[in-house]
């Protein structure tokens, strides 16, 4: 007893270090990223300034010296857009909701690069929380996305498991049709996991064969309180030739999209922050993960100060 009790200590400690690791080195990648940014700013205006002040110390522009000036602007204005994503502010949230939201996001950005197929932006004209609500409401599966997903099910519930910024919900689906395509790379019955990471980012895992997945990260900003942006990445280890894995994935990507915009356009046009009460939150099983968002970031206090965010 007192080997096994030294060893679950000595696991314990072990996993407790490594993601201590995992943290130290999300932080100073999430640091350096930022800092390479800024520190190219000065360099982009002093390459702007001398590139003027040269092109006019004769009085006179040819076509060449504007063209060198239009390129170094334009690979400045090119410098700014790449300014690294915003993560959470740290004072915003305790140190330990911090550090699992930097090895939910940037560990795993590092782990899964390798597995990246496609990447899919998008604005659409329609509320931040219509998509929300769409992307944690698992019934959408069956009924959205009848066509795409051919009359999939959803079985049970098997799992879920609130965290301190988010929750996992476990559930299995089944391919009703023999005529199913989605059977070329999965069981006819699989678990799939649904990730709340963050307040902008779901995960869908989706088993495949060989003990392979399919995983699609979602992520959604608002714009304004009529627009968002819409992120769909997707990663897989399937071992298929990549191009051509890739241009299935993008077509279906493409597809489930094209469904999802009626089913937004009548979102938007209801009142869909009614949803968001945490006292009106729905209770049904299959929406367990949209109330645990609820819970967290109410359309009454989260969630309204990450649309005025968006603004700053």
């Amino acid at each position: 007893m007192p080997i096994n009790f030294v060893k679950h200590n000595f696991n314990r400690t072990k996993k407790a270090s490594n993601q201590s690791i995992e943290v130290e080195i999300a932080l100073f990648i999430d640091k350096l990223r930022n800092s390479i940014w800024l520190f190219g700013i000065p360099f982009w205006l002093f390459g702007i300034t001398d590139r003027s002040l040269a092109a006019l110390a004769d009085g006179y522009l040819s076509a060449a010296e504007i063209l060198q000036l239009l390129t170094t602007f334009f690979f400045f204005v090119s410098w700014l857009y790449l300014k690294p994503g915003e993560t959470l502010n740290s004072n915003d949230v305790e140190p330990s909701q911090y550090e699992e939201y930097l090895c939910r996001t940037q560990a795993d950005k590092l782990r899964l690069k390798k597995r990246h197929m496609i990447s899919q932006e998008y604005i659409l004209p329609f509320p931040y929380l219509s998509q929300i609500y769409h992307l944690l409401n698992l019934r959408h599966l069956e009924t959205v996305h009848n066509f795409s997903l051919n009359n999939l099910r959803i079985l049970n519930i098997s799992h879920f498991q609130p965290t301190k910024i988010g929750g996992i919900i476990k559930f299995q689906t089944l391919l009703d049709s023999p005529l199913n395509p989605l059977k070329i790379w999965r069981q006819p019955i699989v678990e799939v996991d649904l990730i709340l990471h963050t307040p902008y980012t779901i995960e869908l895992s989706i088993p495949a064969y060989n003990d392979k997945r399919i995983v699609v990260i979602f992520q959604v900003f608002p714009l304004n309180d009529r627009e968002h942006k819409f992120f769909i990445d997707i990663y897989s280890d399937l071992e298929w030739p990549k191009p051509f894995l890739q241009i299935i994935l993008h077509l279906a990507a493409c597809l489930t999209l094209f469904e999802d915009l009626p089913y937004l356009r009548a979102l938007s046009e209801r009142r869909i922050e009614r949803f968001f009460n945490p006292n009106l939150a729905l209770n049904h099983e299959s929406m367990l993960l949209f109330k645990r968002f609820v819970e967290l970031y109410g359309h009454s206090t989260a969630t309204t100060r990450l649309i005025e965010g968006s603004h700053e």
